[in-house]
C-alpha cells in the first residue's frame, strides 16, 4: 500500500470519527433543552463537559487539515517524479518497471539496484549520460557483481548513443 493510500484512509477515518462526535455532541447538547443551565449547582457540570466536547471536535479537526497537507505534499512529490521520469532514457525507465532498479524519490534521477547497499546509478541531465556513485562502498562479491552488469549493460546503451 503507498503511502498516498495510507495517507487518504487514514483521512476518511479522521473525517468519519468528527462526524461522529459532531452528532454525538449536538445529541447531548439536544437532550439537555436548557434545563441543566438552569441548574445552580450543577450547570457547569454540563458547560465543562460541552466544552470538552468542542476541544475534542477542534483538535480532531486540526488533525483532518494535517492530513490533508500531508496529503496535498505526497501528490506534489508524485508529480515531480513523474515530471522528472519524463525526461529520463527509457532503458533505465524500463528497468525500474521491471524490478532491477529502485527510483529515489527525493532525487529522482538517482536509482538504486536492487539487492546492493550503497551504491547508486545516476542520470545526470547536464551531460545526458549514466554514472555512479559511492561504488568502493561495495564489500560483498555478489553486490559487486550484480551492480556492474547493470551498470555496464546502461552505460553501454546510454553513453554509447550520446558519444556517436
Amino acid at each position: 500500500m503507498s503511502r498516498l493510500e495510507i495517507l487518504k484512509k487514514s483521512l476518511e477515518k479522521k473525517e468519519s470519527l468528527f462526524s461522529a462526535k459532531l452528532e454525538s455532541h449536538f445529541a447531548d447538547v439536544k437532550s439537555a433543552n436548557g434545563q441543566p443551565l438552569n441548574d445552580k449547582r450543577n450547570g457547569f457540570v454540563t458547560l465543562n463537559r460541552w466544552e470538552s466536547q468542542n476541544e475534542s471536535l477542534r483538535n480532531l479537526n486540526q488533525s483532518i487539515d494535517k492530513t490533508k497537507n500531508a496529503i496535498e505534499r505526497e501528490e506534489s512529490k508524485i508529480a515531480y517524479v513523474e515530471a522528472v521520469s519524463s525526461e529520463i532514457p527509457k532503458a533505465i525507465m524500463d528497468l525500474v518497471e521491471q524490478g532491477t532498479l529502485t527510483q529515489w524519490r527525493k532525487h529522482p534521477n538517482f536509482f538504486f539496484v536492487v539487492g546492493v547497499d550503497k551504491a547508486r546509478i545516476l542520470w545526470d541531465f547536464d551531460r545526458k549520460v549514466v554514472a555512479h556513485r559511492y561504488i568502493s562502498a561495495i564489500k560483498d562479491k555478489g553486490q559487486w557483481a550484480l551492480f556492474r552488469d547493470v551498470y555496464n549493460s546502461l552505460n553501454a546503451q546510454l553513453n554509447g548513443e550520446c558519444h556517436d
